[in-house]
């Protein structure tokens, strides 16, 4: 998930998110079109899976959330990463 310049959230996969969050903000070509015209972007919360298919459902129901319920994604993810 990334966090945008306008504090909103953007969810998306990638196999490599370092490469895929530089183009977000780099590269008008590649970034999404959402974050485009919010960036910087920065990376707050991500997770592993072991398949595109088992992340593609993930994606979908992180997407579902409600914008609490995802930030307490992304505060557990900073947490996380501060031990």
């Amino acid at each position: 998930m990334l966090r945008c310049g306008d504090k909103s959230l953007y969810t998306g996969i990638a196999k490599d998110v370092v490469r895929r969050v530089f183009e977000h903000n780099h590269d008008d070509a590649l970034a999404a079109k959402y974050t485009r015209g919010r960036r910087p972007v920065k990376l707050v919360y991500q997770e592993a899976w072991a398949t595109r298919s088992k992340a593609g459902k993930r994606e979908y129901e992180i997407k579902q959330m409600k914008k609490v319920e995802k930030e307490r994604l992304v505060k557990s993810f900073s947490r996380a990463a501060k031990k």
